[in-house]
């Protein structure tokens, strides 16, 4: 994959999955350069690849797993798949889990497997998370378990 296509598909990527912070405001990590990292990647007329300790970082967002794919159509990306010990991480919030699908045509981020949301101190886990990137909105699933959480007053 060369440089210049894994900076634009990179740059797709992180500027779609720019979360808002949690005062509600729009991070704009989209304006900030992109860094990426891994052991190995690919660029295809379809997509792009990261394999092993792939990272992706823009402003203060960053989404790491051991790979990361993008799909793309007529040249923008539509859906984004990271895989094996996922992480992402805003300013003010992570997820963790065992698989992410992103949908950009939805704007559905579905996290997978053990599950883990935190925002400071507040924690809260399950199967399956569905977080919609427009709306602000998030849903967590017990799947087999329970949904499980600890929250702190403001205080605290």
């Amino acid at each position: 994959m060369t440089k210049s296509n894994l900076m634009i598909a990179g740059t797709a990527l992180l500027a779609a999955l720019a979360l808002p912070v949690a005062s509600g405001a729009q991070s704009d990590a989209s304006r900030q350069p992109v860094q990426y990292g891994a052991d190995g990647g690919e660029y295809t007329p379809n997509g792009f690849a990261l394999r092993g300790r792939a990272e992706l970082t823009q402003g203060g967002n960053r989404l790491r797993a051991d790979s990361i794919t993008g799909t793309t159509s007529d040249g923008d990306l539509t859906r984004v798949e990271a895989s094996g010990n996922v992480y992402f991480v805003t300013p003010d919030q992570s997820m963790r889990g065992d698989r992410v699908v992103y949908n950009l045509g939805t704007a559905e981020v579905v996290v997978t497997g053990d599950v883990i949301l935190t925002q400071g101190k507040n924690v809260l886990s399950g199967n399956r998370l569905v977080y919609n990137v427009r709306t602000e909105t998030a849903r967590m699933e017990g799947g087999n378990g329970r949904v499980q959480g600890v929250f702190y007053p403001q205080g605290n």
